[in-house]
């Protein structure tokens, strides 16, 4: 219930989802610009995607090339990529998990 037993002010309400709507965005632009490294083989393979999960960069050693076993290095290359996208998933919790939840606490939208 609301205190006084009205209606929620309307404009309130919409600058409080203005906000968060801001707030998101915000938080989706540092994600698009934030690094984060994911590795493998013991760090011969190491691989940069963005906070928002774009494969930005690939690093890998020398040590992890052998022509006659190539399934290996992309064994290798698969598991960093999956590392870094895995750190840039918990990112994204971190970032947008408080906002969601914002969100979902406001009547009438649909999260």
């Amino acid at each position: 219930m609301i205190p006084g037993g009205g209606q929620p002010n309307m404009q309130q309400l919409l600058q409080q989802a203005q906000k968060m709507q801001q707030d998101l965005a915000a938080a989706q632009q540092e994600l698009a610009e934030t690094d984060v490294e994911g590795s493998a083989g013991g760090g011969l393979v190491k691989a940069t995607v963005s906070g928002s999960g774009e494969l930005k960069g690939l690093v890998i050693d020398p040590k992890a090339v052998d022509p006659e076993d190539t399934e290996t290095l992309a064994d290798l290359v698969l598991a960093a990529v999956r590392d870094a996208n895995t750190a840039a998933q918990e990112l994204q919790q971190q970032k947008l998990g408080p906002l969601a939840q914002g969100l979902g606490g406001m009547p009438g939208l649909p999260f």
